[in-house]
């Protein structure tokens, strides 16, 4: 297809280091699609609040993503954005703050995440309105559901629709609710709503086990893998490191090494956008070769690492693939 007038700057001006590996991703990416390969797309940091969606909601429904990996982070902090936008405070003097005034945003019920306030009341809150409610309703039900679902759930209701605040359009949980696409959230504890949804189990009105575990969240994934890695296989695009990118990609190793399927292949593509310096035992700045030898990528696998800001590299690569 005609690239249009980002892609060109892009081709045009990104020839070197961080640049061109952007451009090899980019064009990596494209040319797995093209020849029939399904991608991961995994979200670490705070993608969701920088407003990801506004390039990755379009990415997800022209069909250039067929599963998503994330922190439970990034599943809520989408749809406070969508219900509680305008609500947001911007700090562009973060680094001069003092802990006074780190206290006193705290006082005002705001959550800071680098130079973005999150509103409290207007996002949290109100998502926990309707939330309890969906998990209560499956629980007297004796339905059991994965965090992903309940959000669903939620959104595909329309409860909150009165409450939206941008474009839906831009919203990338919106998008994936609506063509049902499998998102993977290990750790989803480690989240407001995680945090929420104990809060009712320590109170005895909620039970944990109505919720759906990180276990279970590996054995879906096993079956989807299995389901979906025939032909050119699934392309693996990590933005960030840590658990939303770690947890997915073993399930290869854990299939070959642990179930003894020596059939599955091997992750057909891999990309890595992180600003974690290469260092002694880190993950999230470990080179892609690493990975050879904990049986996740083959010696073939095309294999691309950005060292540079996930929130100025993801939205252009995406502008890419999507030809803008």
């Amino acid at each position: 297809m005609n690239k249009g007038p980002i892609s060109q700057f892009i081709q045009h001006h990104y020839r070197h280091f961080n640049a061109a590996a952007l451009v090899d991703a980019a064009k990596g990416y494209e040319t797995h699609l093209l020849e029939g390969g399904k991608m991961m797309v995994t979200l670490a940091g705070a993608m969701s609040t920088a407003e990801l969606g506004i390039s990755f909601a379009e990415m997800i429904r022209q069909g250039k993503v067929d599963i998503i990996s994330c922190t439970g982070a990034n599943l809520e902090e989408d749809i406070m954005n969508l219900v509680a936008h305008t609500h947001y405070k911007r700090v562009p003097n973060y680094r001069d703050l003092s802990p006074q005034e780190e206290w006193d945003l705290l006082e005002q019920g705001f959550n800071r995440v680098t130079d973005t306030c999150i509103p409290e009341e207007e996002a949290f809150r109100r998502i926990q309105k309707h939330i309890h409610k969906i998990w209560k309703d499956a629980e007297d039900k004796g339905e059991r559901y994965f965090p992903h679902e309940y959000m669903y759930k939620l959104l595909l209701s329309g409860v909150m629709k009165e409450h939206y605040e941008i474009d839906p359009k831009n919203s990338w949980m919106l998008a994936a609710a609506e063509k049902n696409i499998p998102i993977i959230v290990p750790g989803w504890e480690d989240s407001t709503m995680g945090n929420i949804f104990a809060s009712y189990c320590i109170k005895g009105e909620l039970k944990a086990s109505t919720m759906k575990s990180g276990i279970e969240y590996m054995i879906f994934l096993s079956d989807w893998y299995r389901k979906n890695s025939g032909g050119k296989g699934v392309g693996f695009f990590q933005i960030g490191g840590g658990i939303a990118g770690d947890f997915p990609i073993c399930v290869v190793p854990m299939m070959y090494q642990d179930l003894e399927w020596t059939d599955v292949p091997f992750w057909s593509y891999f990309c890595q956008i992180s600003d974690s310096t290469t260092s002694y035992g880190s993950y999230s700045g470990a080179v892609p070769n690493e990975k050879i030898t904990w049986g996740k990528l083959d010696i073939h696998t095309p294999k691309f690492i950005v060292e540079s800001d996930a929130t100025i590299v993801a939205p252009l690569i995406f502008s890419y693939v999507l030809g803008w």
